[in-house]
Protein backbone atom coordinates (compact mmCIF):
# COMPACT_ATOMS: atom_id res chain seq x y z
CA UNK A 1 0.00 0.00 0.00
CA UNK A 2 1.67 3.02 -0.88
CA UNK A 3 1.10 6.30 1.40
CA UNK A 4 0.82 10.19 0.94
CA UNK A 5 1.54 11.90 3.96
CA UNK A 6 1.75 15.44 4.69
CA UNK A 7 3.83 16.32 7.77
CA UNK A 8 3.39 19.83 9.87
CA UNK A 9 6.73 20.74 11.43
CA UNK A 10 6.84 23.44 13.68
CA UNK A 11 6.79 26.64 12.01
CA UNK A 12 10.21 28.53 13.45
CA UNK A 13 12.54 26.15 13.00
CA UNK A 14 13.70 24.81 9.64
CA UNK A 15 13.71 20.72 8.81
CA UNK A 16 17.09 18.73 8.23
CA UNK A 17 18.53 15.68 8.52
CA UNK A 18 20.88 17.04 11.66
CA UNK A 19 19.15 20.37 12.86
CA UNK A 20 19.36 22.24 16.83
CA UNK A 21 15.38 20.72 17.45
CA UNK A 22 14.74 17.28 18.16
CA UNK A 23 11.06 17.43 16.51
CA UNK A 24 12.35 18.78 13.31
CA UNK A 25 14.90 16.20 13.26
CA UNK A 26 12.55 13.65 14.00
CA UNK A 27 10.61 14.60 11.53
CA UNK A 28 13.46 14.68 8.65
CA UNK A 29 14.01 11.22 9.10
CA UNK A 30 10.53 10.23 9.22
CA UNK A 31 10.17 12.02 5.76
CA UNK A 32 13.27 10.54 4.32
CA UNK A 33 12.30 6.45 4.98
CA UNK A 34 8.59 7.27 3.47
CA UNK A 35 10.72 8.66 0.61
CA UNK A 36 12.80 5.61 0.39
CA UNK A 37 10.01 3.25 0.83
CA UNK A 38 8.05 4.25 -2.31
CA UNK A 39 5.76 6.36 -0.38
CA UNK A 40 4.83 10.28 -1.34
CA UNK A 41 5.90 12.43 1.53
CA UNK A 42 4.86 16.33 1.65
CA UNK A 43 6.34 18.52 4.37
CA UNK A 44 5.18 22.01 5.65
CA UNK A 45 8.36 23.67 6.86
CA UNK A 46 10.03 26.93 6.95
CA UNK A 47 11.96 27.88 3.45
CA UNK A 48 15.44 26.66 3.93
CA UNK A 49 14.61 23.09 5.30
CA UNK A 50 16.01 20.44 3.35
CA UNK A 51 13.46 17.25 2.87
CA UNK A 52 13.47 14.07 0.70
CA UNK A 53 9.95 14.29 -0.27
CA UNK A 54 8.34 17.67 -1.50
CA UNK A 55 8.41 20.72 0.51
CA UNK A 56 5.94 23.37 0.93
CA UNK A 57 7.85 26.39 2.23
CA UNK A 58 6.67 28.77 4.48
CA UNK A 59 8.43 32.36 4.95
CA UNK A 60 11.45 31.91 7.09
CA UNK A 61 10.58 34.40 10.32
CA UNK A 62 12.54 37.56 10.16
CA UNK A 63 13.00 39.70 13.31
CA UNK A 64 12.51 39.11 17.03
CA UNK A 65 10.02 36.48 17.52
CA UNK A 66 6.70 37.58 19.05
CA UNK A 67 3.62 37.13 19.30
CA UNK A 68 2.42 39.67 16.49
CA UNK A 69 4.73 37.78 14.26
CA UNK A 70 4.24 34.15 15.49
CA UNK A 71 -0.07 35.22 14.65
CA UNK A 72 1.21 35.87 11.27
CA UNK A 73 2.96 32.70 10.87
CA UNK A 74 0.24 30.38 12.36
CA UNK A 75 -1.85 32.45 9.78
CA UNK A 76 0.52 30.64 6.77
CA UNK A 77 0.62 27.45 8.40
CA UNK A 78 -3.47 27.47 7.73
CA UNK A 79 -3.35 29.00 4.96
CA UNK A 80 -0.21 25.96 3.06
CA UNK A 81 -2.25 23.63 4.87
CA UNK A 82 -5.75 24.26 3.07
CA UNK A 83 -4.14 24.60 -0.23
CA UNK A 84 -1.86 21.47 -0.02
CA UNK A 85 -5.01 19.64 0.95
CA UNK A 86 -7.29 20.85 -1.93
CA UNK A 87 -4.37 20.13 -4.49
CA UNK A 88 -4.53 16.23 -3.40
CA UNK A 89 -5.76 13.43 -1.54
CA UNK A 90 -3.70 12.55 1.61
CA UNK A 91 -3.62 9.16 3.59
CA UNK A 92 -2.82 11.12 7.25
CA UNK A 93 -1.29 14.37 8.38
CA UNK A 94 1.21 14.76 10.85
CA UNK A 95 2.49 17.61 12.97
CA UNK A 96 5.23 17.79 15.25
CA UNK A 97 4.81 20.95 16.51
CA UNK A 98 3.61 22.55 19.96
CA UNK A 99 1.71 25.18 18.29
CA UNK A 100 -0.12 22.44 16.24
CA UNK A 101 -3.91 23.47 17.96
CA UNK A 102 -3.14 27.01 15.86
CA UNK A 103 -3.17 25.39 12.59
CA UNK A 104 -5.29 21.91 12.84
CA UNK A 105 -6.38 20.53 9.69
CA UNK A 106 -10.25 20.55 8.61
CA UNK A 107 -11.70 17.13 9.96
CA UNK A 108 -12.27 14.12 7.45
CA UNK A 109 -8.43 13.60 7.35
CA UNK A 110 -6.77 11.54 10.26
CA UNK A 111 -3.85 13.41 12.53
CA UNK A 112 -1.73 12.24 14.07
CA UNK A 113 0.57 14.56 16.62
CA UNK A 114 3.73 14.15 18.06
CA UNK A 115 4.16 15.11 21.12
CA UNK A 116 7.79 16.53 21.44
CA UNK A 117 7.67 18.34 24.57
CA UNK A 118 6.24 18.21 28.27
CA UNK A 119 2.53 17.87 28.46
CA UNK A 120 2.22 20.84 30.75
CA UNK A 121 3.71 22.82 27.39
CA UNK A 122 1.16 22.70 25.70
CA UNK A 123 -2.85 24.41 25.89
CA UNK A 124 -5.15 22.28 27.88
CA UNK A 125 -7.48 23.06 25.26
CA UNK A 126 -5.02 21.73 22.59
CA UNK A 127 -4.76 17.59 24.00
CA UNK A 128 -8.49 17.21 24.64
CA UNK A 129 -9.33 18.05 20.83
CA UNK A 130 -12.85 17.47 19.96
CA UNK A 131 -11.77 16.91 16.39
CA UNK A 132 -12.51 13.58 15.14
CA UNK A 133 -9.77 11.25 14.03
CA UNK A 134 -6.92 12.78 15.86
CA UNK A 135 -4.61 10.98 17.95
CA UNK A 136 -1.53 12.20 20.22
CA UNK A 137 1.63 9.82 20.65
CA UNK A 138 3.69 10.74 23.18
CA UNK A 139 8.07 9.31 23.11
CA UNK A 140 8.84 7.92 26.18
CA UNK A 141 7.25 6.09 29.14
CA UNK A 142 7.68 8.97 31.33
CA UNK A 143 5.71 11.44 29.42
CA UNK A 144 2.91 9.20 29.37
CA UNK A 145 3.56 7.81 32.48
CA UNK A 146 1.34 10.54 34.67
CA UNK A 147 -0.81 11.86 31.83
CA UNK A 148 -4.54 12.24 32.78
CA UNK A 149 -6.36 9.54 31.39
CA UNK A 150 -9.24 11.18 29.32
CA UNK A 151 -6.25 12.16 26.83
CA UNK A 152 -6.07 8.48 25.57
CA UNK A 153 -2.36 8.41 24.44
CA UNK A 154 -1.16 6.43 22.03
CA UNK A 155 1.43 4.02 23.20
CA UNK A 156 4.91 5.35 23.21
CA UNK A 157 7.38 5.72 20.27
CA UNK A 158 10.75 6.11 21.78
CA UNK A 159 13.12 8.29 19.11
CA UNK A 160 16.11 6.75 17.47
CA UNK A 161 19.26 8.09 15.92
CA UNK A 162 21.85 6.89 13.43
CA UNK A 163 24.66 4.77 13.61
CA UNK A 164 27.93 7.30 14.75
CA UNK A 165 30.86 6.14 11.86
CA UNK A 166 33.56 7.36 14.27
CA UNK A 167 32.06 5.42 17.56
CA UNK A 168 35.72 3.80 19.05
CA UNK A 169 37.22 4.73 16.45
CA UNK A 170 38.34 8.78 17.14
CA UNK A 171 40.26 9.20 19.62
CA UNK A 172 39.26 10.60 22.60
CA UNK A 173 40.52 14.10 24.22
CA UNK A 174 39.52 16.01 26.95
CA UNK A 175 37.04 18.06 26.25
CA UNK A 176 34.08 18.44 27.63
CA UNK A 177 31.21 18.70 25.12
CA UNK A 178 27.57 20.72 25.43
CA UNK A 179 24.93 21.03 22.53
CA UNK A 180 21.48 22.11 21.32
CA UNK A 181 19.10 25.25 21.72
CA UNK A 182 21.09 27.65 23.68
CA UNK A 183 18.15 29.07 25.79
CA UNK A 184 17.98 29.02 30.05
CA UNK A 185 15.89 25.48 30.51
CA UNK A 186 18.87 23.49 28.76
CA UNK A 187 21.30 25.00 31.80
CA UNK A 188 24.13 26.09 29.75
CA UNK A 189 25.07 27.92 32.48
CA UNK A 190 25.08 24.83 34.64
CA UNK A 191 27.77 22.71 32.25
CA UNK A 192 30.03 25.97 32.31
CA UNK A 193 30.31 25.87 36.05
CA UNK A 194 30.79 22.41 36.34
CA UNK A 195 33.74 22.62 34.16
CA UNK A 196 35.20 25.50 35.94
CA UNK A 197 34.75 23.19 39.08
CA UNK A 198 36.08 20.39 36.97
CA UNK A 199 39.05 22.06 35.91
CA UNK A 200 38.53 20.65 32.04
CA UNK A 201 37.48 22.30 28.76
CA UNK A 202 34.04 22.68 27.58
CA UNK A 203 32.57 23.06 24.15
CA UNK A 204 29.51 24.62 23.54
CA UNK A 205 27.35 24.11 20.43
CA UNK A 206 24.20 25.09 19.41
CA UNK A 207 22.38 27.86 17.68
CA UNK A 208 20.27 30.84 19.32
CA UNK A 209 17.19 31.52 18.34
CA UNK A 210 15.56 34.86 18.13
CA UNK A 211 12.99 34.65 21.10
CA UNK A 212 13.78 37.40 23.37
CA UNK A 213 14.32 35.37 26.22
CA UNK A 214 16.90 33.14 24.75
CA UNK A 215 18.69 36.16 23.07
CA UNK A 216 19.12 37.61 26.88
CA UNK A 217 20.18 34.08 27.87
CA UNK A 218 23.07 34.00 25.62
CA UNK A 219 24.09 37.63 25.75
CA UNK A 220 23.91 38.29 29.45
CA UNK A 221 24.64 34.89 31.25
CA UNK A 222 26.42 32.35 29.05
CA UNK A 223 28.56 34.74 27.04
CA UNK A 224 30.21 36.62 30.42
CA UNK A 225 30.80 32.91 31.57
CA UNK A 226 32.85 31.86 28.03
CA UNK A 227 36.99 32.14 28.41
CA UNK A 228 39.96 30.76 26.32
CA UNK A 229 38.82 27.13 28.17
CA UNK A 230 35.21 27.11 27.74
CA UNK A 231 34.34 28.08 24.33
CA UNK A 232 30.70 28.22 22.15
CA UNK A 233 31.93 26.79 18.92
CA UNK A 234 28.46 27.53 17.32
CA UNK A 235 26.47 24.63 15.66
CA UNK A 236 27.45 21.73 14.45
CA UNK A 237 26.13 19.11 11.85
CA UNK A 238 26.61 15.90 9.95
CA UNK A 239 30.11 14.29 9.95
CA UNK A 240 31.50 17.35 11.88
CA UNK A 241 28.99 16.78 14.84
CA UNK A 242 29.62 13.39 14.71
CA UNK A 243 33.25 13.36 15.25
CA UNK A 244 32.93 15.75 17.98
CA UNK A 245 30.52 13.45 19.77
CA UNK A 246 33.05 10.39 19.48
CA UNK A 247 36.28 12.51 20.68
CA UNK A 248 34.42 14.33 23.68
CA UNK A 249 35.47 12.81 27.27
CA UNK A 250 31.90 12.92 27.68
CA UNK A 251 28.65 14.78 26.68
CA UNK A 252 27.23 17.46 29.42
CA UNK A 253 23.44 17.40 30.00
CA UNK A 254 22.20 20.10 32.24
CA UNK A 255 19.01 20.53 31.03
CA UNK A 256 15.98 21.86 33.91
CA UNK A 257 13.20 20.88 31.37
CA UNK A 258 11.12 17.94 32.13
CA UNK A 259 12.97 15.85 29.08
CA UNK A 260 10.48 14.19 27.15
CA UNK A 261 13.43 11.89 25.34
CA UNK A 262 16.74 13.32 24.91
CA UNK A 263 18.50 12.74 21.20
CA UNK A 264 21.71 14.64 22.64
CA UNK A 265 21.93 11.99 25.04
CA UNK A 266 20.71 9.48 22.36
CA UNK A 267 23.35 10.50 19.68
CA UNK A 268 26.41 10.62 22.40
CA UNK A 269 25.38 7.11 23.42
CA UNK A 270 25.73 6.09 19.41
CA UNK A 271 29.60 8.18 19.82
CA UNK A 272 30.51 5.90 22.53
CA UNK A 273 30.89 8.72 25.06
CA UNK A 274 29.39 8.59 28.25
CA UNK A 275 26.64 11.13 29.25
CA UNK A 276 26.79 13.25 32.66
CA UNK A 277 22.81 14.54 33.10
CA UNK A 278 20.23 15.82 35.54
CA UNK A 279 17.92 13.20 36.10
CA UNK A 280 15.07 14.94 34.84
CA UNK A 281 11.90 13.83 32.60
CA UNK A 282 12.96 10.88 30.72
CA UNK A 283 16.70 10.86 30.96
CA UNK A 284 16.39 8.06 33.43
CA UNK A 285 15.26 5.70 30.60
CA UNK A 286 18.22 6.61 28.56
CA UNK A 287 21.56 7.04 31.17
CA UNK A 288 22.15 3.89 33.75
CA UNK A 289 24.07 5.76 36.39
CA UNK A 290 27.11 4.57 36.79
CA UNK A 291 27.20 2.46 33.90
CA UNK A 292 26.57 4.49 30.65
CA UNK A 293 27.19 7.91 32.88
CA UNK A 294 26.01 9.51 35.65
CA UNK A 295 22.96 11.08 37.10
CA UNK A 296 23.31 13.78 39.05
CA UNK A 297 21.99 17.06 41.34
CA UNK A 298 23.98 20.38 40.64
CA UNK A 299 27.32 21.29 38.84
CA UNK A 300 29.14 20.27 42.08
CA UNK A 301 28.30 16.61 41.09
CA UNK A 302 28.09 17.07 37.52
CA UNK A 303 32.41 18.10 37.91
CA UNK A 304 32.26 15.44 40.11
CA UNK A 305 31.05 13.09 37.52
CA UNK A 306 33.81 14.49 35.32
CA UNK A 307 36.42 13.82 36.99
CA UNK A 308 35.23 10.55 36.97
CA UNK A 309 34.04 9.62 33.64
CA UNK A 310 36.70 7.77 32.87
CA UNK A 311 35.73 5.07 34.46
CA UNK A 312 32.43 4.07 32.17
CA UNK A 313 33.31 1.49 29.74
CA UNK A 314 32.69 3.18 25.75
CA UNK A 315 31.61 0.25 24.54
CA UNK A 316 28.90 -0.42 27.22
CA UNK A 317 27.69 3.15 25.99
CA UNK A 318 27.82 1.80 22.10
CA UNK A 319 25.78 -1.52 23.43
CA UNK A 320 23.10 0.71 25.21
CA UNK A 321 22.43 3.13 21.78
CA UNK A 322 22.14 -0.19 19.83
CA UNK A 323 19.44 -1.92 22.27
CA UNK A 324 17.15 1.10 22.78
CA UNK A 325 18.50 4.07 20.71
CA UNK A 326 17.79 2.35 17.58
CA UNK A 327 16.59 5.04 14.51
CA UNK A 328 15.43 1.67 12.66
CA UNK A 329 12.77 0.33 15.72
CA UNK A 330 11.64 4.46 15.19
CA UNK A 331 10.64 4.43 11.43
CA UNK A 332 9.37 0.87 11.81
CA UNK A 333 7.34 1.76 14.37
CA UNK A 334 6.07 4.97 12.44
CA UNK A 335 4.95 3.39 9.46
CA UNK A 336 3.08 0.63 11.26
CA UNK A 337 1.15 3.44 13.59
CA UNK A 338 0.45 5.22 10.20
CA UNK A 339 -0.88 2.08 8.62
CA UNK A 340 -3.32 1.40 11.39
CA UNK A 341 -4.85 4.89 11.88
CA UNK A 342 -5.49 4.87 8.27
CA UNK A 343 -7.23 1.57 8.29
CA UNK A 344 -8.56 2.87 11.64
CA UNK A 345 -10.12 5.88 10.32
CA UNK A 346 -11.63 4.05 7.14
CA UNK A 347 -13.76 2.01 9.49
CA UNK A 348 -15.06 4.39 11.53
CA UNK A 349 -18.57 5.97 10.93
CA UNK A 350 -18.06 9.37 9.95
CA UNK A 351 -17.54 12.09 12.69
CA UNK A 352 -16.64 9.48 15.42
CA UNK A 353 -13.85 11.02 17.66
CA UNK A 354 -10.73 9.11 17.75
Amino acid sequence: MSLRVLSVAFPFAPVSADPVGGAEQVLAQIDRHLVERGHESVVIAPSGSSVHGRLVALPTPAGEWNDAMRARQHACVRAAIQRTLAQSRFDLVHCHGVDFADYLPPPGIPLLVTLHLPLDRYPPAALRSRRPLTWLQPVSREQSRDAPLDLGLLPPIRNGVADNPFALRARTCGTALALGRICPEKGFDDAIRAARVADVELCIAGTVFPWPEHMRYAQEVISPMLDARRRWIGALHGLRKQWWLARARCVLVASHARETSSLVAMEALAAGTPVIAYPVGAIPELIEDGVTGFLVDGPREMAAAIRRVGAIDRRTCLRAARDRCRLAHTLAAYLALYLRLIAEARERPAGCCA
